[in-house]
């Protein structure tokens, strides 16, 4: 069958399936057997004790059930077949057993048959399982023993069914956090990569245009080029070891670390900039000790993202002004240029990943961002990241 036309609920038996280790599987078997033996036993060696032949053959068929259910997880259909004629067989042999009681392990398959197989395949198997119950009425148990037995069946089916949806549940879970996780190493990705790429881009430009008339600056740009790309590593080495494996060599004595993205570190997303002939002037207001880590590292994105999409789209711009300040119990965050923005390029062109990424950092920490054309001239990114909703 091919995976694209697996309905979700064959999916989701799939994983099931899959989750449970061996000794799950072991521990499952020896507590239903236990059961089995503790309930059908007993009530199999009370009700035979003096119907001769009956007793060991009915105590056989018990010790079948038990065997059977060893594979309750690996083929539930074909255990939940064994362990309903053998318990209709013991009930036949000695009615004085309840019908429901010898129909014990036939309810624990149908259980674990409802919470590892798909629904339809369960609901067929409760409807088989159902045929029995009126058997209960001509045994001398009346309606009450009816409702009894199907009771126990349909409470059966639902304990698999609620255990399913459990289950089903956590997976749900666990994918939504592997998407948010790809989505967030996407964003830091990205906002390394652009940033330093839109700088190299510029600084090799302007080195060719001035390799023979004035190389000094042309070895400047170079040099730029070389700094830019060795942060733009570091930045990358430290991402990586964040979402990789956790090294037994972290934090040994003596290791040198490289400080990750933070606010103290603004010159160093201003310098290459700068040296791309743009005035950058970097203002902060307030304390910034004390930030929470993913409101500090937010709002570092949102500048580098910022200054990244100056030097890609507002032409002619040769000034830029950043202004970080903590007001109170947020961070306001003011990012401005000069440029000319190309046509199309507002507040609502944000399908572009860099600004889509900027407003989703914002709402990640419980804040805002804008961005649009300022009606003097020139593009604004604003932010406001608030202090107290991050734990």
């Amino acid at each position: 069958m091919d995976r694209s036309s697996r309905q979700p609920g064959d999916v989701v038996a799939g994983e099931t399936r899959s989750e449970l280790s061996s000794r799950a599987v072991r521990a499952l078997w020896w507590g239903s057997a236990g059961l089995v033996l503790a309930v059908p036993g007993t009530a199999v060696l009370v009700a035979g004790a003096e119907r001769g032949w009956r007793l060991p053959v009915a105590l056989v068929l018990v010790l079948v059930q038990v065997c059977a259910l060893r594979w309750q997880v690996r083929a539930p259909v074909a255990v939940l077949a064994v362990n309903a004629a053998t318990g209709i067989a013991v009930w036949t042999l000695l009615p004085a057993v309840s019908l429901t009681g010898a129909l014990l392990a036939a309810q624990i398959a149908l259980c674990v048959l409802s919470a590892t197989r798909p629904r339809r395949v369960s609901v067929r198997a409760l409807a088989a399982m159902c045929l029995p119950v009126p058997l209960a009425f001509g045994a001398g148990g009346g309606p009450a023993g009816v409702a009894v037995c199907l009771l126990a069946v349909v409470l059966a089916w639902t304990v698999g069914q609620w255990r399913r949806a459990q289950r089903a549940r956590s997976a749900a879970e666990t994918r939504r956090a592997v998407v948010e996780e790809r989505a967030r190493i996407a964003r830091e990705v990205h906002d390394v990569v652009a940033h330093t790429l839109s700088v190299m881009v510029i600084q090799a430009g302007a080195a060719d245009d001035v390799f023979a008339e004035r190389p000094d600056q042309a070895r400047q740009a170079l040099r730029a080029i070389e700094t830019g790309a060795r942060s733009a590593l570091g930045e990358l080495r430290l991402l990586l070891r964040a979402f990789g494996p956790e090294d037994p060599r972290d934090g040994e004595a003596g290791e040198q670390r490289e400080p990750g993205p933070s606010l103290a570190r603004l010159d160093e997303l201003a310098d290459p900039v700068r040296a791309t002939g743009i005035t950058v002037s970097v203002r902060r207001e307030g304390a910034f000790d004390g930030l929470p880590a993913v409101v500090d590292l937010a709002a570092y994105r949102i500048v580098q993202e910022a200054l990244t999409n100056t030097l890609r789209h507002a032409a002619g711009a040769d000034e830029v002004g950043v202004c970080v300040s903590v007001e109170g119990e947020c961070v306001r965050i003011s990012v401005v240029d000069n440029g000319r923005a190309p046509q199309g390029r507002s507040d609502a062109a944000g399908a572009g990943r860099g600004l889509v990424g900027m407003k989703e950092r914002a709402r990640l920490v419980g804040g805002s961002l804008r961005a649009g054309p300022l009606p003097r001239g020139g593009f604004e990114v604003a932010a406001r990241l608030p202090v107290e909703r991050v734990s």
